[in-house]
């Protein structure tokens, strides 16, 4: 949890000076701050449970294929 903290502090502070930088409105600077990130943070959540998922069950099927292959080469 402290890595997608610290992600949306420095996503929050990225997306405030580029849409400041490109309207020179701090309204709309803090507004896409907000918005944008906070969205972006969660989906980043659920991709992070999404790819331990997915490796997760990549060792699985590692797992079975090694023990499928050691019952094979038993004499």
């Amino acid at each position: 949890m402290k890595k997608t903290i610290t992600f949306a502090v420095m996503h929050f502070s990225v997306a405030f000076t580029v849409a400041y930088l490109l309207t020179g409105s701090l309204v709309v600077g803090g507004a896409v701050a907000l918005v944008e990130p906070a969205i972006n943070t969660v989906a980043f959540y659920f991709h992070e449970l999404v790819w331990k998922k997915i490796e997760s069950t990549k060792a699985d099927n590692q797992q079975e294929e090694g023990f499928g292959q050691a019952m094979t080469l038993a004499p």
